[in-house]
């Protein structure tokens, strides 16, 4: 969900919730009288609201509240059934059985069939599509094949018959239920998308909704929209909320601001050190967990300084990681200790997989600088100019590169120059996925509470979000290990992505530099919001103004 792109996808979301006293303008003129309806804001534009290409959370968190799967994670972070109507699973975890509630439809009032649930499977899938969530599909049978364009898609494991779906595994998927709920996996009409052509998605009116609301108001540019009450959703008579109102709010010191004025109901604090220290005594303030990294890209087929290992490994070991989330964030972020997040999921042995798998980061000057000597020497093109990359949207992302700067400066002299490039959350967006960046800050919000969400992503060079295209045969295999014959041993499978996270740091392919907290400000008076740590971290289904 959610690179942070989905955010990775990604960067911070700003929510808030409308209510309190008076309001002009677009909120109307008592938003706090009407039980009706909702307001919130998001951070950045949405995307695209083509469900198979969607990556960032904004995008992310609209299409999860107006589109349904089969199963959607409760207030317990169990995925419970949806448009499904029940579900099982086979003893050896290689087959799923589901079956459909009948008289689903779609928001036009067309019948919702197990036929657009195999469709939206393979199309993301198809290579022609070029999904970056095409890996996720790897496991269901001949899905590898389909993605390399060696099979075609009619070939995968994913069946239908009458009101029974039937997905067919090659190995065991501890996350395949999750991936059952999981936005980008929801069914799509394909009359719909054929009909629409390259439009599809494009705007609110060129997307067909199966979830509990649909999207109004949106022409792909504009950034205030609605998403009204889907009737025709199969538990319509269960949603108490007939609008929900939206706006970008791209300055998350704006949130809070409307917020003290008794416009907001929710705003996040993190926006900032100085908006984090400044509100995190409030008495409004709430705190959820959230399952996102920030860390470093480095652009790995381009870049020959970055080529180098040495010159990387110079790199990790000169960002001291507990003074940067200290300076750069205020303490609104922790220091990362490894790629996986915080709150994700504990291992079996009772930790915090994040913590059990942490491969020992450190911070050592010296060792740095004679690294980075070597690796200049063995590129042997002279100083080293390289361009940092962020979103221009949040405080924290400009004050994250200013310290990298300053800290890579310092310590390495004449031999490296740093250019900040601060652009919007779209462009770093397009720049990461076509690779045009030296380093780039990237944000993940894993997609379901498992570590695969975060180790899928570095699997293969021309797939995923693996935007640096570095492979790493150790940290490959490790992860194939644990999603093959250690996929039904809990353990044995923490000791794989623990492998996996050593090969990361052996090789330093990459740079963890945070995991995230969430921290707001929440007025009592909204009720039924669902938030999980992955996947989609606000879900509005049932939520209410009381």
């Amino acid at each position: 969900m959610k690179r942070w792109q989905k955010w990775t996808v990604a960067a911070v979301v700003v929510l808030a919730a409308v209510g309190g006293s008076r309001a002009a303008g677009w909120w109307g003129t008592s938003p706090s009288d009407d039980k009706s309806a909702l307001n919130y804001g998001l951070g950045a534009e949405i995307q695209t609201l083509d469900i198979s290409k969607s990556t960032d959370q904004y995008s992310s968190t609209i299409l999860g509240n107006t589109e349904s799967n089969l199963l959607r994670v409760n207030s317990k972070g169990d995925p419970a059934p949806d448009l499904a109507k029940s579900y099982s699973v086979s003893s050896d975890g290689l087959t799923y059985t589901v079956q459909l509630r009948s008289g689903l439809k779609w928001s036009d009032g067309s019948a919702l069939t197990a036929k657009e649930f195999v469709y939206t499977w393979q199309r993301i899938a198809d290579p022609k599509t070029a999904s970056q969530y095409s890996y996720l599909t790897s496991g269901v049978k001949n899905a590898d094949d389909i993605v390399a364009g060696k099979k075609p898609v009619s070939d995968l494991g994913v069946k239908a018959d009458g009101n029974t779906l039937t997905f067919t595994l090659e190995k065991p998927m501890p996350q395949f239920k999750y991936l059952l709920s999981f936005t980008q996996f929801a069914p799509q009409k394909e009359s719909f998308v054929k009909e629409k052509g390259s439009k599809y998605g494009t705007t609110a009116a060129n997307q067909i909704y199966s979830g509990p609301y649909k999207l109004e108001g949106w022409n792909g540019t504009n950034n205030k929209f609605k998403i009204v009450k889907n009737d025709d959703y199969w538990n319509a008579k269960n949603v108490k909320t007939k609008t929900i109102n939206w706006q970008v709010i791209k300055n998350p010191e704006t949130a809070i601001k409307l917020y003290k004025e008794g416009k907001l109901d929710r705003a996040s604090i993190t926006g900032s050190p100085e908006m984090y220290a400044a509100n995190k005594n409030n008495k409004d303030m709430k705190t959820v967990s959230v399952a996102a990294s920030t860390y470093l890209e480095y652009n790995q087929a381009k870049n020959p300084y970055l080529q180098n290992e040495k010159i990387r490994e110079a790199l990790n070991l000169a960002t001291n990681r507990k003074e940067l989330a200290s300076q750069a964030t205020g303490g609104s972020r922790d220091a990362a200790k490894s790629l996986v997040s915080n709150n994700l999921v504990k291992a079996a042995n009772g930790e915090d997989l994040s913590t059990y798998v942490a491969p020992g980061y450190s911070y050592d000057k010296d060792k740095a600088k004679q690294l980075f000597a070597e690796g200049i020497k063995e590129v042997n093109k002279g100083k080293m100019n390289v361009t940092l990359e962020t979103d221009a949207d949040v405080p924290v992302s400009k004050n994250t590169v200013d310290y990298l700067k300053q800290a890579w400066e310092s310590t390495f002299g004449d031999q490296i120059s740093v250019t900040e490039k601060i652009v919007p959350f779209k462009q770093r967006l397009q720049d990461s996925q076509n690779g045009n960046f030296d380093i780039v800050v990237s944000n993940w919000n894993g997609d379901y509470q498992d570590g695969s969400t975060f180790y899928d992503m570095f699997k293969a060079t021309d797939t995923g979000m693996n935007n640096g295209q570095f492979k790493n045969q150790d940290y490959i295999d490790a992860v194939t290990k644990a999603e093959s014959t250690d996929a039904n041993n809990p353990s044995a499978r923490d000791a794989d992505w623990k492998a996996a996270e050593a090969a990361l740091k052996n090789s330093a392919n990459i740079n963890p530099l945070y995991s995230w907290k969430g921290a707001y400000l929440t007025r009592s008076n909204v009720k039924g919001v669902v938030t999980s740590p992955a996947g989609l971290t606000l879900d509005l289904t049932n939520a209410y103004r009381k």
